[in-house]
Order: structure tokens, then C-alpha cells, then sequence
């Protein structure tokens, strides 16, 4: 992996009045890392995401990408949604609008493709999440993994610098889960920058360059897998990621059970 700092949070603080949701939070990215990011609930992590994608802005510090400040007075925010693609846990589809139409639209209305070229740009990312021969259908006609991959499409059809990820599988029945972390090892292997949160943790173990732990609105630890799981320089992290493996351990375990019945 190159190392070189493609996106760089710098003191990023957030805040709703007297609610403080994370503070001071500093993050180098490199290119063509995958970092998991884990904690419990309410401690700010999709909150994270949303300010660097700039659809929540953050109270103080500063974001970098590629060097340049997307934080800045005046940068522009749909230029930066252009780099930083962002997959949410719902889906968020336009039902009224086929599979195709739904990855289609950023890249007329954005992008300023003609109709042709967003048409042929959309299968091709289709026909990379495995969704070619459902170009045609509807939301509706979708099950929750295909609706997930269809957004996935449409993200990537940006051509982003960088991936958010925020729990994409949180909304998922148990069995569709493994086609939608399947597209997303293909993005690791292709190289794709990638910011993940998500309590799956054998796919944190198997493809995250680091795991970042946070709580009650700060990174509290990071490191490898291997680290993290195994040497954590913290009692909480130890404590934290022993519960959500054993957990994640059983979810597995009640997977199997249902499809080998």
C-alpha cells in the first residue's frame, strides 16, 4: 500500500447545542487503505462520516483531500460528494425510478453526462456489483442486498477518491448480508479507499488495514486487526471488541444454522 495521505481530519468537532457528539478527532487516510471504524451507539461514528462527506457540517477543524481543504469557506459540496462516495444504511433509492435511472441520475444531473453515456457508465457499475440483468427493475421488485449494491452502484459510478460505508448491512436480513461484504472485498482488492463502520467484525478482521475503536466521542484506539483483537493498549478496547467478537461469533453460527436446515 502507497503510502500516501489521501484524506486527513484534522481537531474535527461536532456538536448539537450542549451535545457534544465527537471532539477532537485526528485521522490520516492513505490511499488505498480500508479502515473499520467500531464503537458503541451514539458515539458519533456515522456522525463522522456525514462531516466528511460535508452533509453535516462539523463546529471546528479541518478536512483534506488530496491536500486540498473540502472544509474551506465556499468549497464546493457537490464537487466533493464527486470524490467521497457514501453508501447509507437504508438504501435511500428513489422508488419511482428503475435500478438503472437510480444510478443514472448523479451522472446527468451532476456529472452532465448525456443520457447515453450515464446509460452505458450505469451497467457497467451495475455489472460490477453483480447487478447487470437487473438494470430494469424497481426497488420494490429488489431484495434488501440488491437494493444495497444498486446504491453501492450508484456511488461508485462517481468515480470517487474514497468510500464511506455507514453499517450498509445494518438493515439487512441475516442472509443477504454476506452478497452485500462480497461487493465490498471486491472494492478492497481493486484498491478502492474505504471508510467502514460496521460491527461485522470477521470482515473488519479479514480485509481493514486498521480498526479504529471510538466511545463517547473519540478515538480512544487504533491498529491493525491483529493488534487491536489480540495487544489492545486499552482495558476498554480489549472489552469492547471481546463482546462484539463473540457476538459477531454467534450471529455466524445461527447463519449457518439456517442454511444448512
Amino acid at each position: 500500500m502507497a503510502q500516501k495521505p489521501i484524506l486527513e481530519i484534522r481537531d474535527l468537532g461536532k456538536s448539537y447545542g450542549n451535545n457534544d457528539i465527537f471532539h477532537n478527532i485526528d485521522l490520516t487516510v492513505y490511499e488505498g487503505e480500508t479502515i473499520v471504524i467500531v464503537g458503541p451507539s451514539g458515539t458519533g461514528k456515522s456522525t463522522l462520516l456525514r462531516c466528511v462527506n460535508l452533509l453535516t457540517r462539523a463546529n471546528h477543524g479541518n478536512i483534506f483531500l488530496d491536500g486540498e481543504e473540502i472544509t474551506a469557506p465556499g468549497y464546493n459540496e457537490d464537487v466533493v460528494r464527486q470524490h467521497i462516495g457514501m453508501v447509507f444504511q437504508n438504501f435511500l433509492l428513489f422508488n419511482h425510478l428503475s435500478a438503472l435511472d437510480n444510478v443514472m441520475i448523479g451522472l446527468t444531473r451532476v456529472k452532465g453526462l448525456s443520457r447515453e453515456a450515464a446509460r452505458q457508465k450505469a451497467l457497467q457499475e451495475l455489472e460490477r456489483v453483480g447487478l447487470g440483468d437487473r438494470a430494469g427493475h424497481y426497488p420494490g421488485q429488489l431484495s434488501g442486498g440488491q437494493q444495497q449494491r444498486v446504491a453501492i452502484a450508484r456511488a461508485l459510478a462517481m468515480d470517487p477518491r474514497v468510500m464511506l460505508f455507514d453499517e450498509p448491512t445494518s438493515a439487512l436480513d441475516p442472509e443477504l448480508i454476506g452478497e452485500v461484504l462480497e461487493v465490498m472485498r471486491k472494492l478492497v482488492l481493486e484498491g478502492m479507499t474505504m471508510l467502514v463502520v460496521t460491527h461485522e467484525m470477521g470482515f473488519a478482521c479479514e480485509v481493514a488495514d486498521r480498526i479504529v475503536f471510538m466511545e463517547k466521542g473519540s478515538i480512544v484506539e487504533q491498529g491493525s486487526p491483529d493488534d487491536m483483537l489480540n495487544r489492545p493498549k486499552f482495558d476498554r478496547t480489549r472489552e469492547f471488541l471481546g463482546k462484539i467478537t463473540e457476538l459477531f461469533g454467534k450471529k455466524e453460527e445461527l447463519r449457518k444454522a439456517g442454511r444448512d436446515e
